[in-house]
């Protein structure tokens, strides 16, 4: 099978098996079409085995299906089915792990070189020849572009997925490698010309292998022949020579008297090679070789949505220190684009597609592209234009569709005849020229204008077999609109007029308030300084409201990632109060909290949003994505919630009346000398008999969660007749003392006045005899509850715990429920990804329930056997008990139990409720509260 026609193939194997399958009835028939009709494989049921028996201890289990010849196991499920959690009836096994079973069974010769689990809709593929395989990912939709990766079906040769990420990684460190034997030559590495001309000679160097493998200059290898055929000390003046004839037209070469070999090469155009002032040094041997193994890499199959954020990154300097290679992943463009105006397009085409009457369905075809090839994009923070570049190879994989079926269409027509009338007119309407960005990069704005050209090339190399006619991609007709600026400074009416625009999106900077430059701090002045408390806001809120001014009284839609920070916490009210009610925006779509990994040699793990707004009259339901589920909403908030727009903000004092007072703990600045590890205790106790009066048990959050005290010298109140008796405990308090003094805080000095007390009594401002409910001021975000516990009377609690005194059992129930869990991810902010707890923001804002005599007793009962579960494992820490993977499941019940018990006494239906559902059940309780 060609190419062309093994894509027909797996499109036409989309299009039957779109939103169908059950694994029972249509697991056979699903693998026999894909592996015959795609990959054109004889006799396809005497060679897979399906339902293949193997032996288990107790029962005789069943691979679903097996393929003898390559060693692949198939795992199938039901559509719907989540291919990542584990299933009932098959003892809380993923479907993954069903397959590892099975594949434990087989005799050794027949063991699976590939496990694939799938769910009809999605196919996930595990390279059994790694340690901890990874899934591969590959949707129905993304099997008509990217069938290859599934040649090891067929192919036993192949061991290895190549995809367009490793390969543009692997690109990446080609570059690198270029780059780097590049800059040893120039006499000053780090002057700015230097690396303005190094950059620009590595553009150039990759689209020039580009364009060999892609057949852009005729012959296979073109550039790399001509090139590599001289000694290294030539090879710089044959260079300087090469890109002089790209940028001029061959009419106007006959001056330049050129060999044949060069003046075969095409006119590029575009503005790539026109440049004639950069410095390129003189290349060595070590050079030569970079440029020879560049030259055997297969670079048309490269993926410039990836590419480009991965070439930017390998030739930054700054970027490579700090871990490597960072970019966006196709599959997060896809959760903005998507919503944002990509699923529209495809539910409208599906339907043109579903017209039985072709002339009717030509019309139809035809005002589609027009409409396609007349939206334009705007990325005001565009780095090397991924986004724009995957937006513009989605719009024209939409295209080259509507071409299809053109052709087919005209085919049934004219009685096989093709007419299109394409002879003058390409047929490609979309452009390049759609898409406009700014960039504050100078080279990022050269590589995402060369992503685009290669993804102009690659898609209309795919356009050419579907109308069976060349098109000239060279010389460069069109340019894509990247301006280089800072785009809080820039107008953005002069980048792009608003009256023309349809879309702003991307990736702002992800730069928390305390990480800002001074310049940041700056720009965000200039934009945001009107605001009450701008200064608690991320950098990306710049863009919000820039964005929100720009689209005022227009039709554009924006969707932004941005760092969870903004719908949490502090930042909520500063950013969206003027938001919505000045700027008169509202959220048309959201992504709750989700992972966004980076491709870094060192990863970054950072949580992020997505929010999608505009000031559209909303013509039907907005929605909500959060772990693969989508809810309809009447109205999205701006903590991502299914309900009314509210502020949760700061209060001193508890929102519903009858919730006990929390208090923080006392706050040292003692420099250490009054806190003692217990060997310090047990030694002084030992040296100076009596002195333990004055020796507490001390928590600090670390302390808690581990149950392992510190303990620290508490002298409030205490007898100074006695306390002289221990001169190096006074030799203690003159250290604090005059710690205190030397403190750069001018607040820390004046409290060497009371060298004896904390700087911040708090909780410890009145004598209390009485335990206390303490609650650490941070925890990890994995685990589901907070650990919290009860410490004694004669425990000092410091700064970083939160105590709530004479706390009974059912205070104990509510604040340790999922309820009060929903509260905290929802409202509180973050230490990186850890929970910050506040009191003044979380607590006091959380809308207790008010339950019944019944209700109290049952939560009181869950609350103590909590604390009974606990009991049983006296030698764990609150950090083993809560961890996920080792909670104890008597701690796991005995929470679901009070779970439920807590829900019921907010009258929530249990089984409807899901976190979403709980925290709007919250926020209209609050709303009702304030009021």
């Amino acid at each position: 099978m060609t190419d062309a026609q093994q894509r027909e193939a797996a499109r036409q194997f989309f299009y039957r098996w779109n939103n169908k399958g059950k694994e029972d009835e249509h697991a056979r028939s699903y693998w026999i079409e894909l592996l015959s009709d795609v990959f054109g494989v004889e006799r396809v049921t005497e060679r897979v085995e399906f339902e293949k028996k193997v032996a288990g201890e107790k029962s005789t289990k069943r691979i679903d299906v097996y393929i003898p010849e390559t060693h692949v196991v198939i795992e199938q499920k039901s559509i719907g089915i989540p291919l990542d959690k584990p299933q009932q009836g098959h003892d809380g096994k993923s479907p993954y792990e069903q397959a590892k079973e099975y594949d434990n069974l087989l005799p050794y010769a027949e063991k699976a070189r590939w496990i694939i689990t799938s769910n009809f809709a999605e196919i996930w593929i595990y390279d059994m020849a790694v340690m901890q395989p990874e899934p591969v990912k590959l949707t129905l939709d993304d099997l008509q572009t990217k069938y290859h990766l599934l040649d090891f079906l067929v192919n036993k040769k192949q061991n290895k997925i190549t995809e367009e990420v490793e390969l543009s990684k692997a690109a990446g460190e080609l570059v690198g490698k270029i780059r780097d034997r590049f800059l040893t030559q120039y006499n000053d590495p780090l002057a700015k010309r230097t690396q303005k001309s190094l950059n620009v000679l590595c553009v150039r160097l990759v689209f020039c292998f580009y364009a060999e493998d892609a057949g852009l200059f005729g012959p296979k290898d073109a550039f790399s022949k001509y090139i590599l055929q001289y000694k290294p000390g030539d090879i710089r003046g044959k260079l300087i020579e090469l890109f002089r004839v790209l940028d001029t037209p061959v009419v106007n070469r006959a001056d330049l008297y050129l060999d044949d070999d060069i003046a075969a090469f095409p006119y590029v155009n575009g503005g790539l090679f026109s440049d004639e002032n950069i410095v390129i040094p003189r290349i060595t041997q070590e050079i030569k070789d970079a440029l020879a193994e560049a030259s055997r890499f297969d670079w048309s199959k490269i993926s410039p949505t990836i590419f480009g954020a991965v070439f930017e990154s390998t030739l930054n300097p700054e970027t490579r220190r700090a871990g490597g290679m960072h970019y966006t992943s196709i599959e997060n463009i896809h959760k903005v684009i998507d919503p944002l105006f990509l699923d529209e397009l495809k539910e409208e085409l599906k339907e043109i597609r579903s017209i039985a009457v072709l002339a009717t369905q030509k019309k139809r075809l035809d005002a589609f592209q027009s409409k396609v090839s007349s939206l334009v994009f705007f990325d005001p923070a565009c780095g090397s234009g991924n986004f724009l570049t995957e937006t513009y190879l989605s719009l024209r994989r939409l295209e080259n569709e509507v071409l299809r079926l053109k052709v087919a269409a005209d085919r049934k027509l004219t009685d096989g005849q093709i007419s299109f009338g394409f002879e003058e007119d390409s047929p490609i309407k979309v452009s390049i020229h759609q898409f406009y960005g700014i960039e504050i990069n100078d080279f990022a704005c050269s590589v995402a204008q060369t992503a685009l050209w290669i993804a102009e090339s690659q898609m209309m190399k795919e356009t050419e077999g579907i109308v069976h006619m060349d098109l000239d991609f060279l010389p460069l007709k069109t340019n894509a609109n990247i301006v280089e600026g800072n785009a809080l400074q820039i107008d953005w009416e002069n980048v792009v007029s608003k009256n023309e625009l349809n879309y702003c999106y991307g990736n702002p900077p992800f730069v928390g308030t305390k990480m800002m430059s001074k310049h940041q701090k700056e720009d965000t002045k200039s934009i945001l300084g009107n605001w009450k408390n701008y200064g608690t806001l991320d950098y990306v809120a710049c863009w919000y409201k820039k964005a929100a001014e720009y689209i005022d009284r227009t039709s554009i839609h924006c969707a932004f990632v941005s760092t969870n920070s903004i719908t949490q916490g502090e930042q909520v009210a500063p950013l969206w109060k003027p938001m919505l009610e000045e700027l008169k925006v509202h959220i048309d779509f959201a992504y709750r909290t989700f992972q966004w990994d980076s491709e870094a040699n060192i990863k970054a793990h950072v949580h992020c949003v997505i929010i999608g707004f505009s000031q559209v009259p909303s013509t039907g339901k907005r929605l909500l994505f959060e772990e693969g589920k989508i809810t309809e909403a009447e109205n999205i908030n701006p903590y991502l919630v299914n309900a009314p727009n509210v502020y949760i903000e700061s209060r001193k004092t508890p929102l519903s009346k009858d919730a006990p007072i929390m208090y923080i703990g006392c706050e040292m600045k003692d420099d250490g000398y009054y806190t003692l590890s217990e060997e310090e205790k047990n030694q002084i106790v030992s040296d100076y008999p009596g002195i333990e009066k004055f020796i507490h048990p001390y928590y600090m959050g670390k302390d808690l969660i581990s149950r392992k005290p510190r303990y620290c010298f508490w002298l409030k109140n205490v007898n100074l007749v006695e306390l002289k008796k221990y001169p190096f405990v006074l030799d203690r308090i003159k250290k604090v003392k005059q710690f205190r003094l030397d403190c750069p805080s001018p607040d820390t000095n004046r409290y060497a006045e009371f060298p004896m007390l904390p700087v911040r009594l708090r909780y410890y401002s009145e004598d209390r005899n009485t335990e206390a409910l303490a609650i650490p001021k941070v925890s990890s975000q994995n685990r589901r509850y907070i650990p919290m516990d009860v410490i004694t009377a004669e425990s000092i609690a410091g700064s970083k715990l939160f105590l709530v005194p004479s706390v009974g059992l059912y205070s104990f129930g509510v604040l340790t429920s999922n309820v009060h869990m929903a509260w905290v991810r929802t409202v509180c902010g973050r230490l990186k990804s850890d929970y910050s707890y506040a009191s003044n923001v979380v607590y006091n804002t959380f809308p207790w329930p008010s339950p019944s005599d019944t209700q109290k007793a049952a939560i009181e009962a869950t609350a103590q056997s909590i604390i009974d579960a606990r009991a049983l494992y006296p030698e764990a820490s609150l950090a083993d008990l809560y961890d996920p993977i080792t909670m104890p499941k008597e701690l796991q019940r005995a929470h679901v139990r009070n779970d439920v018990a807590v829900m019921k006494a907010y009258g929530m239906p249990i089984k409807e409720t899901d976190e979403a559902a709980c925290v709007a059940w919250l926020m209209r309780l609050y709303q009702e509260l304030v009021v």
